[in-house]
């Protein structure tokens, strides 16, 4: 199978190895990031470059009124920035990552939403950390379990269009932004291996898709202990540098 899809944060990480793996499968593809250099790697490779800044809602509704009709858009675009309460609440990094992972989300439904026709799949990337409360993800993890409720409110009002939504909800994932990481990251996957389970799960059009399966069902073993018991483990997390 091939058509036609759209990726946001297609410079780096997973985005750009799905778009390298769907452009190698046959598919129309169109990359999107902000750094013009990486954009110029996968135009390398065949793939659209589309240049813009994910929270700039006006540059992308005029690279939507330009594209044709999409089979897929995976929404991929987002950071992480960890943050150390103890020190106090960093109300400015909060919003930051909110703005980049959940809102500009928001602005890419807006301007991407009516490239898709019935039949059509549209995806958004998430975490495995919205499974459990995890130390210093204040700002990471709601901005991901905000992502997780969006994606599940939109797979009811989109299904009277005939439009399939995929949560995607990776563990960890050698990434440059995992790189930066100071912590023991457990079941840590290529993104080779993370593009392989994304394109498998697309293609079967799962409604839900995450990775490592061992990992998550340690989140999900985790996240049904009784609170006391989290938190105790939690405190002990955060002596040891904690996941995200």
């Amino acid at each position: 199978m091939s058509g036609r899809v759209l990726i946001t944060g297609a410079s780096s990480g997973i985005g750009r190895q799905l778009a390298l793996d769907y452009r190698r499968a046959g598919w129309q593809v169109w990359g999107c990031g902000r750094d013009e250099g990486r954009l110029q790697a996968l135009a390398d490779a065949g793939i659209t470059p589309l240049q813009f800044d994910a929270r700039d809602s006006v540059a992308m509704a005029r690279v939507a009124a330009a594209l044709p009709a999409l089979d897929l858009v995976i929404l991929n675009a987002g950071n992480c920035e960890y943050m150390d309460v103890a020190e106090g609440f960093d109300g400015a990094l909060f919003a930051r990552v909110i703005e980049t992972n959940l809102i500009a989300t928001g602005h890419a439904l807006a301007a991407f939403l009516p490239r898709l026709a019935p039949g059509s799949r549209l995806a958004i990337v998430s975490s495995s950390v919205s499974w459990l409360p995890l130390p210093r993800a204040e700002a990471y993890g709601a901005s991901k379990a905000g992502l997780d409720y969006l994606a599940d409110t939109l797979r009811l009002d989109l299904a009277t269009r005939g439009i399939g939504v995929s949560l995607i909800r990776p563990g960890f994932v050698s990434t440059p932004l995992t790189a930066k990481n100071d912590f023991p990251m457990p079941c840590l996957v290529t993104v080779e291996e993370a593009s392989r389970a994304i394109m498998s799960g697309l293609a079967a059009g799962r409604h839900q898709i995450h990775f490592p399966r061992r990992f998550i069902w340690l989140l999900r073993l985790f996240g049904a202990l009784p609170t006391g018991l989290w938190l105790r483990l939690g405190r002990t997390l955060t002596s040891k540098g904690s996941p995200s």
